[in-house]
């Protein structure tokens, strides 16, 4: 068969690797020049490694995406390392990435500690999050660890991500994050974008095809097969696969059902900005990722010092540092310039270091984009259209269908290889 696949984020290069590797056509269109979504990179020409335009890491237990990369034979490029976490609180930042620091955090009441270390350890526990997606994160965990408890750590952290959607978010949401993830966080040797061009030589071995920087602008039925149309003309496929958000799919294929379309436009999402900067010493003393609660005067949800995981020899003796947050796709931030950003969260680093001068900058970079984290409400699994459109050889597989876990490579990667499998199951 002859199959497109749109968007060449891990998703789609996953499910474009199996449906080629299993003798099919595979062509996928990219309307980026870079292969990765998400997590594609950058390379100043003095580096060694690439930077992602958004930070990534992955967690010891992201068991698919190690899957993947032993099949493409490059296991032993993936690198791990426990780089320290911190919290804010009274004006200081405390560690936060282990259990002794998380039941010795002096925002959590001493009376509240035991309570909270339990909870923590039935989230890690139990698999049951169908029955945890009835409560929002806010009402379940107030009640469970206490509300002192939570107004000092996760409310913020929720508040933060989430904005005006913090307290809608169910708790299935919380409990993957808690349930999945590792103190110890991986990389890919020469960064995420390696990586990916592995993977898409990988497809390119299978006989798959590559198409960057070719948007595509409909998709549409034509007997019983599917006509791709892009500014360099239209092809013709046996079946579709879109990797895209619910807004750009709705928008690329008009003969969806209303009902369907109706399903598509009632997902919540936010978007995503990252500002990075090189800096010619380090910022901190160490620490990798600060949590910045907004209510303290941060202004943003997070600053990453991504050479305090990774050397900065990597990065011809630059210093890297993220500052991130997720906001709604009309906030302001989302048009502003990139000196204006960096008037915006120049605070935060000063914040971080009090020494911190803007002669310390070498250069820096801004990246959005408008479709990054879904909001996922209460009984979020009947919210989600199944990948199978009702339209005949035509699926759509994103971030929302990685529910409960949270959005990132891994689980992308097991989306697209089980949707690969059912659209392979289906054609038969």
């Amino acid at each position: 068969m002859r199959i497109a696949i749109i968007g060449a984020g891990a998703t789609g290069l996953a499910a474009a690797f199996d449906l080629a590797r299993a003798g099919h056509t595979a062509v996928v269109y990219e309307a980026s020049g870079r292969l990765g979504g998400l997590a594609a990179g950058f390379r100043e020409p003095h580096w060694q490694w690439s930077v992602e335009r958004f930070y990534h890491h992955w967690f010891h237990s992201d068991k698919d995406i190690l899957r993947l990369a032993e099949e493409l034979g490059v296991r032993d490029k993936v690198i791990y390392k426990t780089p320290i976490t911190a919290l804010y609180h009274a004006g200081r930042f405390y560690p936060f990435d282990s259990p002794l620091a998380v039941l010795t955090f002096p925002g959590i009441p001493m009376a509240d500690r035991v309570r909270f270390g339990a909870v923590g350890a039935y989230l890690k526990l139990t698999r049951d999050w169908q029955r945890l997606e009835h409560y929002t994160a806010h009402d379940w965990l107030g009640r469970r660890v206490g509300p002192r408890a939570y107004q000092a750590l996760w409310e913020p952290m929720l508040e933060g991500k989430f904005g005006r959607h913090y307290q809608d978010v169910n708790m299935a949401w919380f409990w993957a994050r808690i349930h999945a993830r590792t103190r110890k966080l991986g990389t890919f040797e020469g960064g995420f974008q390696a990586f990916m061009d592995v993977l898409g030589a990988a497809i390119q071995h299978h006989r798959g095809t590559l198409h960057l920087d070719c948007h595509v602008q409909r998709l549409q039925p034509e007997a019983g097969r599917w006509c791709v149309v892009t500014a360099r003309g239209e092809e013709t496929f046996d079946l579709v696969l879109s990797t895209t958000s619910p807004a750009l799919f709705s928008a690329m294929v008009p003969d969806l059902s209303p009902a369907y379309l109706d399903r598509l436009s009632t997902l919540r999402s936010l978007g995503a900005i990252a500002l990075v900067v090189a800096l010619d010493r380090p910022l901190g003393d160490g620490v990798y990722w600060y949590n910045l609660p907004k209510r303290a005067g941060f202004p943003c949800l997070c600053l990453v010092e991504h050479t305090s995981f990774i050397s900065p020899d990597k990065f011809g003796g630059d210093h890297i540092v993220y500052l991130g947050d997720y906001l709604p796709s009309d906030h302001t931030y989302m048009t502003m310039s990139q000196d204006q950003m960096l008037r915006e969260y120049m605070p935060a680093l000063t914040l971080i270091n009090k020494a911190f001068s803007p002669q310390w900058i070498r250069k820096s970079w801004l990246f959005r984009a408008g479709y990054a984290q879904p909001v996922p409400t209460r009984d979020h699994s009947r919210n989600i259209p199944d990948t199978a459109t009702p339209l005949r050889g035509l699926y759509w597989a994103s971030m929302s269908h990685v529910y409960p876990w949270d959005r990132g490579t891994n689980y992308a990667v097991q989306l697209g290889r089980r949707v690969a499998a059912r659209m392979l199951a289906e054609a038969r």
